[in-house]
C-alpha cells in the first residue's frame, strides 16, 4: 500500500577523509566493500520503499560520486525502480574531480539536478580539508555540466582559520563567473571526530562570521540571487524543491548508512554501522512525534525559510493557532519574528543568530 510520500534520499557515505569515522574515504576504497553496501542498500528500498510516485530524489553524503563506473551502473539498477513524477527533480552530489565518463553515467540515472562541492578555490584554505581544486579544469567541468544538467548548484565554504573578507570575494567572485543558478554556502564547524578537530583547528569568532554572513547576503542578492533559505541562495525558479521538503516538514524516505527519514509519526535515523545495515538492523534512532513535536519541528524547520511559516497552513494542519500553540509574544516585540500577512518569519538581520531564536520554541 502506497503511503503518499512524495521525496526520497539515499545516503551514499563516501566522504572524504576529512571525516574519521567513516568507512569509506577517497584515499581508502574497496569496491568489495562498495559492492556490499549497495547490495544491502538495495535491499532496504525494496523492503521500504512502498512505490510512491516521488516529485524529489537526492543522492547524497559527502562524495557519491567517489563510487567506481561499475558501482555507478549498480546505482542506476536501484534508482530505476523507483516511480519518479514526470517533472521529479532529481540531485546527485559531485566533487570537482569528478570524470567526465562519471557525468554521462549520472545523466544516464535519471539526474537533472546536479550539486557540485567546490567549498573553496583558495589555495589557502582548501588544503586544510584535503581537497585541491584547479579553477581551470572547474571551468571546464561547469562547461561539460551545463551541456548535460538543465539544474546545477555549488557549495561553498566559509569561516577558515584566518579567513579576510577579501578571502571570501575570491570565492565569491569565482563562482559568479560560473553563472550557477543556485548557491549553498555554509560556515565551516569543526566537529567532533573529525581531522580538524583533533588537529586544533581554530574557528573563527562569531563577530567576524557574522559580518562574512552578511557580506555573503549583500553580494549575492546584488547579482540577483534570492535568499530563500538561512544558507541558500538561488535565481528565481531554481530554489531546492528536495531542500524545501525537508524545511516544509514533509514526509521522506531515507535510505543508506546514517540516513534520516520522516513517515508518519516517526522520525528515524538509520545506523552508521556497515554490519548491522547489512544484516537489516537499519534503524538506530527512532523519534515517535506527538502533535506538540509535530509543530515544533513545523517552526524550527519553517522559520529557516524566508518566507517562514504560513499561520493559516498552520491552523489548518494541527488545528491548532500558532500564538496559542507557542508564547511568541516575546519573540515579535523585540523583533526576531515578524508576521505579515499570512506569513510569520524570521527577519533577514536575525538569520545569523537563527539557531538562538528557534532554541525558544523547544
Amino acid at each position: 500500500m502506497k503511503s503518499n510520500i512524495k521525496h526520497l534520499y539515499i545516503h551514499i557515505p563516501f566522504c572524504s577523509s576529512i571525516c574519521a569515522y567513516c568507512a569509506f574515504t577517497k584515499f581508502y576504497y574497496s569496491e568489495d566493500l562498495v559492492i556490499r553496501y549497495l547490495s544491502a542498500l538495495s535491499k532496504e528500498i525494496n523492503e521500504k520503499y512502498k512505490g510512491d510516485e516521488l516529485d524529489t530524489i537526492y543522492i547524497g553524503g559527502g562524495t557519491p560520486s567517489s563510487l567506481s563506473i561499475h558501482a555507478l551502473s549498480m546505482l542506476k539498477d536501484i534508482t530505476d525502480k523507483l516511480n519518479k513524477s514526470k517533472t521529479c527533480e532529481f540531485t546527485f552530489e559531485v566533487n570537482p574531480d569528478v570524470s567526465f565518463d562519471k557525468l554521462d553515467i549520472i545523466k544516464s540515472i535519471g539526474v537533472n539536478r546536479l550539486s557540485i562541492g567546490i567549498e573553496t578555490i583558495n589555495n589557502k584554505f582548501y588544503k586544510s580539508i584535503e581537497r585541491f581544486n584547479d579553477k581551470r579544469k572547474i571551468v571546464k567541468l561547469i562547461s561539460y555540466c551545463k551541456k548535460l544538467f538543465p539544474n546545477i548548484s555549488v557549495d561553498l565554504m566559509y569561516g577558515f582559520s584566518s579567513e579576510t573578507v577579501d578571502d571570501l570575494d575570491k570565492d565569491l567572485d569565482f563562482v559568479l563567473s560560473l553563472g550557477i543558478n543556485h548557491i549553498s554556502i555554509y560556515a565551516l564547524q569543526v566537529e567532533e571526530h573529525t581531522k580538524l578537530y583533533i588537529n586544533k583547528y581554530n574557528e573563527l569568532d562569531d563577530e567576524r562570521l557574522n559580518k562574512m554572513y552578511y557580506h555573503i547576503d549583500d553580494k549575492l542578492r546584488s547579482y540577483g540571487y534570492n535568499h530563500y533559505e538561512i544558507s541558500n541562495f538561488a535565481k528565481e525558479g531554481f530554489e531546492s524543491r528536495h531542500n524545501n521538503s525537508y524545511w516544509e516538514n514533509k514526509m521522506y524516505y531515507g535510505f543508506g548508512v546514517g540516513a534520516s527519514g520522516y513517515i508518519g509519526d516517526v522520525r528515524y535515523r538509520n545506523t552508521n554501522n556497515l554490519l548491522n545495515y547489512e544484516n537489516g538492523k537499519y534503524i538506530t534512532e527512532y523519534e515517535k512525534l506527538e502533535i506538540y513535536d509535530k509543530m515544533v519541528y513545523e517552526m524550527i524547520l519553517g522559520l529557516r525559510l524566508k518566507k517562514g511559516v504560513s499561520i493559516k497552513g498552520f491552523k489548518k494542519k494541527y488545528h491548532k493557532d500558532i500564538f496559542d500553540a507557542f508564547k511568541i509574544d516575546d519573540l515579535i516585540k523585540e523583533g526576531c519574528l515578524e508576521v505579515k500577512n499570512d506569513r510569520i518569519y524570521i527577519p533577514v538581520k536575525y538569520w545569523f543568530v537563527e539557531n538562538s531564536i528557534l532554541e525558544r520554541f523547544v
